[in-house]
């Protein structure tokens, strides 16, 4: 089977430029609710800056377009589903987003297409959750008349290295020749490749530890962090000496938000617990990581007090509220957590942000924020994001005589800092 049109379903971080890459080989149409997203993206325009002007215009200029509409999309004969798989408050899987990506798959899908999804999943999402919709909205038998694909996403917001074309990709396929098509498919727009895998269980298992392993290995970081702080020890200073060793892995303690790292291991601690295992080193770490926001508040709070800085009404300025440098992306953000602690004591709290659209921040989270800095000096200065723009700051000019700044990823002069992670 030749791929003659392909629809990317869903345009965020992971689908448009999954779909701008396409696009250069293959008629490709992108398909998203949002009609506001949409309008902008024809307009040659992505506000999440993973694709740039110039290469989403060209892209359009060559025949890509972005719809809301059914009907643009049911001539397609490869389904591409590139949605967000979130959590609820509980931090359970919330599967909302890809069964509507289903059903809407289910709408247009013909004889003879293939459904291919990226989005990330515990082990067994794709076969048993997915497609059975699919299967109901179209009429139309699994493994029969139509059939699927994954390929897991491996996106990394704000990485103008490791972009979407350079990523080796796994694949895997519902049947044999499936995972051949699919394995074939992807390897014509990749320059490095793809591991085929042999099963979409597998592949669905791969996506979900690679960032599984990530948030263990940062929550021993942070961990280490919380006890060399206690002893008076810079957990900088100690990664270093280790890193001489050569087959010392060197991670750096930090804030773990977004909507990897930070959502997708409770994926399958929910699943391991269905099999009757208590996935204790991923619960832990998870805990851990999801309580880093009030532990730098706190030390934030414990600098001042040592110092003599007055608490209570303090001007604070945070730096950085998206969840990591030199990228708009504000899912999940731990800094809203430092804010939130640092709230009971004070609120004169100002949060600058250059890359965060401020509409945007006050939506998700309700605070509001600047791009630029206001004329006043503060009493305390976090630095919670290190984006580039930072480092042309001169720190010691924001703050009062007496004051505290704090340093939570290790990238300002250490001669000017009053403590860091």
């Amino acid at each position: 089977m030749n791929a003659k049109k392909i629809a990317v379903i869903g345009l965020g971080y992971v689908g448009l430029p999954l779909a701008r890459l396409f696009s250069t080989k293959y008629q490709t149409v992108g398909f998203d609710m949002n009609q506001k997203r949409v309008d902008a993206l024809n307009e040659g325009y992505d506000a999440t800056l993973e694709v740039s002007d110039e290469l989403l215009q060209n892209a359009l200029k060559n025949g890509f377009r972005c719809t809301t509409k059914l009907s643009d999309i049911e001539d397609c004969n490869i389904y591409i589903v590139a949605v967000p798989t979130p959590v609820d408050d509980d931090n359970r899987p919330d599967l909302l987003p890809l069964i509507g990506a289903s059903t809407t798959v289910g709408k247009v899908i013909s004889k003879g297409d293939i459904v291919i999804y990226e989005s990330t999943v515990y082990p067994g999402v794709t076969e048993e959750e997915c497609l059975p919709v699919v299967e109901k909205i179209s009429g139309l038998k699994f493994n029969v008349d139509f059939f699927a694909g994954y390929s897991p996403e491996r996106i990394n917001p704000g990485d103008k290295e490791h972009t979407v074309e350079k990523i080796k990709k796994v694949t895997s396929g519902s049947t044999p020749e499936i995972a051949d098509i699919v394995d074939k498919l992807y390897n014509s727009v990749l320059v490095n490749g793809t591991h085929k895998a042999p099963s979409i269980k597998v592949a669905e298992a791969s996506k979900i530890i690679e960032n599984s392993q990530r948030d263990v290995n940062i929550a021993f970081m942070n961990e280490l962090s919380k006890i060399f702080s206690a002893m008076g020890i810079d957990t900088n200073d100690v990664i270093d000496a280790a890193a001489s060793k050569w087959n010392f892995i060197k991670l750096k303690p930090g804030l773990v938000g977004g909507h990897c790292i930070s959502v997708d291991p409770y994926y399958l601690i929910q699943k391991a617990q269905v099999y009757g295992v208590l996935p204790r080193v991923m619960y832990n770490a998870r805990r851990l990581n999801d309580g880093m926001g009030a532990y730098v508040a706190n030390q934030v709070i414990k600098c001042m007090n040592k110092k003599g800085v007055m608490v209570k009404d303090a001007k604070i300025l945070i730096l950085g509220i998206t969840f990591k440098e030199n990228c708009p992306d504000i899912r999940n953000t731990k800094v809203v957590d430092i804010y939130t602690t640092l709230l009971d004591y004070t609120s004169n709290i100002t949060i600058c942000d250059p890359w965060a659209d401020i509409v945007a921040v006050k939506s998700e989270y309700g605070i509001d924020i600047v791009n630029e800095l206001p004329d006043m000096k503060f009493d305390s200065v976090i630095l919670a994001v290190a984006h580039e723009q930072f480092k042309k700051f001169n720190i010691l000019s924001l703050v009062n005589d007496l004051h505290v700044i704090y340093d939570v990823k290790g990238y300002l002069d250490r001669n000017a800092i009053d403590g860091r992670l």
